[in-house]
């Protein structure tokens, strides 16, 4: 065939046309994936989201101060007065391997553009990764498929656009060759070969745990398949040794890292890797010690003895995960604490979020899936061997199970539905071929080059190409509005040159790590949500009477102000400080607050509607955590300010509004008081202006002022005045 055709050799090697064509395909796809993935830095080319931030100061840390220091490091502009150990509670892989290849290939490049890029370049020779791991299952036809398929999935761009530097685009890569080198070994069963792939797979998979919490649930289909694999292969020998050499690799690279570390080892990581290939171990010494006849019953009571011993031990020991991970090892468990809940990527999946990230991948996914089940592969010369089957289908399946607890997850089950796409895409595509018809062969390639298409442009506002333009969060606040200010930059410059350096600046968590690394200030709280009852100290503070709140703002750590909380705290904890860590006082200078609204001309003043996704619209959230009614402050739409929450807290005093008037949003009629269905406008009231105050309104970024902008993102910093008398 004229694809076999030699071009050249390089020693035993014979380079054929079909490489290159594989090199070809290959390319196109790491392209496609970062024409995606760039796409944001139309907006500007800026770090997305938040924890980017922290991650960028962290290495930025180790390019500065060496490795050494940084695994000393603890952080006291985190979590005043207390601090963050760092190299425990961090992606330490991250910034460790980030820091080793700028130091390699940085140059003169600068870090800030060299992490800002990360994320595109890591996640688009990803696809490369995707295509060796589902080369080894289901041959090099299905490996190029799935490439393709990874490098236009919209739940992996998402969670890989530039300036995502966070925890995902590394960690897929980690794991994807780790997860390669595991099935190569398995497969090839080639002794010493077999050996180092097995090392190094386990060594990749562990610093993927250490570079992204989401390879956690790469373990679970691994210790799934642990246990399947004595029924699918007869080579008891090669399993004998294989597999424990893969599972020590895994663990002990992970103890090199204090996160995850000895705590994953000993507890349910260990659990689920250690305690599979145990039991496999015993599996196939019941098999060794069985006849013919009675091996697969023994080998099946065994595995019911240990599901059941499992569970026992997990309840026993209380080896379970975090909530996060919980949820989605079962999605029905619902979260009670509102601070998980406020987060919107842990917002629960739907079917159409379902079908709108994974579109067409369904249908090959589904098709993949059965082809797999039938005796189709093996009437089409496509004949993958059963354990590898086994391995597919399981990984896929515990893929689909998990990304169905929350949208965060959604890309679990675009990975699934790659592998089993794929895999379906090429029996399909044999099939056609030997009809040796070219009307069908041009028609079925029609129709697959529209399904893989139509999603990326289709419908126009809803497509994978729009939804991968995101705007990176810092030039819009991360609020509801898809437009682009520097009010961010203006306001953290402004903190960064006119407050003392030794100041701690109050606010939500959400902008902890962005007053950190851009404004290099202490704040109280941040995005790593380390102690849940600061969080909510925060929450009550904001919701206690203005005078109340001065007090907690300005008390120090070690002085009980209970009696000036708006709430009783609901879970008291021992702290460094003893137990005056729920109700003792904050100590800070500054408080900050970020608001987004529109802003709509009148003949006579500018109205405002607030509600576009600042803190004015998490004050429900500030509530919850805080353990309050909300509609003791709230009206019947769970939105709408009442009176009593600008007359009697600290944030409706900090929100430099007045309700002017409420109007209906289709007759545009205006109403004195409220009732349902209507909407709140609002008139600028600045209520802490008094020098000799508690707070003292000291900035408000441009769009406060701008009078032609129709969109307001503002942040509004107050000075805490620590000599005011009450």
């Amino acid at each position: 065939m004229l694809s076999n055709a030699k071009l050249f050799s390089v020693g035993d090697f014979d380079f054929r046309l079909q490489h290159l064509l594989i090199i070809g395909i290959l390319a196109l796809s790491v392209s496609a994936s970062a024409l995606l993935r760039v796409q944001p830095a139309d907006y500007g080319f800026a770090l997305n989201e938040f924890d980017p931030y922290f991650n960028l100061r962290a290495t930025e840390f180790i390019v500065d101060n060496g490795y050494s220091a940084y695994l000393e490091w603890h952080d006291d502009k985190s979590w005043h007065p207390f601090g963050r150990d760092v190299s425990t509670t961090s992606q330490v892989a991250l910034h460790l391997i980030t820091a080793t290849l700028y130091n390699i290939f940085g140059g003169n490049t600068p870090l800030y553009d060299f992490v800002v890029m990360f994320p595109v370049i890591i996640g688009s020779l990803t696809s490369v990764a995707v295509f060796a791991f589902v080369r080894v299952i289901g041959g090099t036809t299905a490996g190029l498929v799935a490439s393709l398929m990874f490098a236009i999935s919209i739940p992996i761009i998402l969670r890989g656009v530039i300036g995502w530097f966070k925890s995902e685009p590394l960690g897929l890569f980690l794991a994807f060759i780790g997860i390669y080198l595991f099935v190569s070994a398995i497969k090839t069963n080639k002794g010493k070969t077999s050996f180092i792939k097995l090392i190094f797979a386990g060594i990749f998979i562990a610093l993927g745990l250490a570079s992204w919490g989401g390879v956690q649930f790469f373990l679970l289909p691994l210790a799934i398949f642990f246990i399947a694999l004595p029924f699918f292969n007869n080579d008891n020998k090669f399993l004998f040794w294989s597999i424990p050499t893969f599972s020590g690799s895994l663990l002990l690279t992970t103890l090199l890292f204090d996160r995850p570390g000895i705590d994953f080892v000993t507890g349910y990581g260990g659990f689920i890797i250690l305690l599979p290939t145990i039991f496999m171990i015993l599996i196939l010494i019941v098999q060794n010690f069985s006849s013919v006849n009675t091996k697969i019953r023994n080998s099946l009571i065994l595995v019911v003895g240990f599901v059941a011993t499992g569970i026992g031990i997990l309840s026993a020991v209380s080896l379970f995960p975090s909530f996060r991970y919980m949820n989605a090892i079962n999605p029905f468990l619902s979260a009670t604490d509102p601070l998980v809940t406020s987060v919107s990527e842990h917002t629960t999946t739907s079917l159409s979020w379902s079908f709108t990230y994974l579109s067409v991948f369904i249908i090959f996914g589904l098709i993949g899936a059965w082809l797999l089940f039938s005796n189709t592969q093996r009437n089409s010369n496509f004949f993958i061997p059963n354990h590898l089957t086994a391995f597919a289908l399981i990984f896929a399946l515990v893929a689909m199970y998990t990304s169905s607890a929350f949208i965060r997850l959604e890309l679990y089950g675009s990975i699934a539905l790659i592998i089993l796409g794929s895999i379906g895409f090429t029996i399909l595509l044999k099939n056609v071929l030997k009809k040796q018809n070219i009307a069908l062969q041009i028609i079925f390639c029609t129709i697959i080059i529209g399904l893989f298409t139509a999603p990326i442009i289709l419908p126009e506002d809803r497509n994978w190409s729009s939804m991968a333009q995101m705007t990176p969060s810092i030039l819009n606040g991360a609020s509801h509005y898809k437009i682009t200010t520097n009010d961010w930059h203006d306001a953290t410059l402004w903190i960064k040159e006119n407050t003392p350096p030794d100041s701690v600046i109050f606010s939500w968590w959400d902008y902890g790590y962005w007053i950190q690394t851009l404004g290099e200030r202490t704040t109280l709280v941040d995005n790593a949500t380390l102690s849940t009852w600061q969080i909510e100290k925060v929450a009550r503070t904001l919701l206690s009477p203005t005078e109340h709140a001065w007090v907690i703002l300005t008390s120090s750590p070690t002085t009980d102000v209970s009696e000036h909380y708006v709430a009783i705290p609901k879970n008291p904890e021992v702290t460094a400080i003893g137990e005056l860590g729920m109700v003792s006082g904050l100590d800070a200078d500054y408080v900050l607050i970020f608001l987004a609204g529109t802003r709509y001309e009148t003949d006579s003043i500018p109205l405002y509607e607030l509600d576009g996704g600042g803190d004015e619209s998490k004050k429900q959230w500030f509530m919850a955590v805080a353990g309050l009614n909300p509609f003791r402050y709230l009206e019947s739409d769970g939105s709408t300010p009442k009176p009593i929450m600008f007359e009697t807290t600290l944030l409706g005093d900090l929100i430099p509004f007045k309700i002017s008037s409420y109007i209906h949003p289709e007759t545009q009629v205006q109403y004195v008081s409220y009732h349902d269905g209507l909407i709140p406008l609002y008139v600028k009231d600045i209520k802490l202006d008094d020098p000799n105050g508690p707070l003292t309104l000291v900035y408000a970024s441009p769009s406060f002022s701008e009078a032609e902008q129709s969109r307001m993102i503002t942040i509004l910093i107050y000075k805490i005045n620590h000599d005011y008398t009450p």
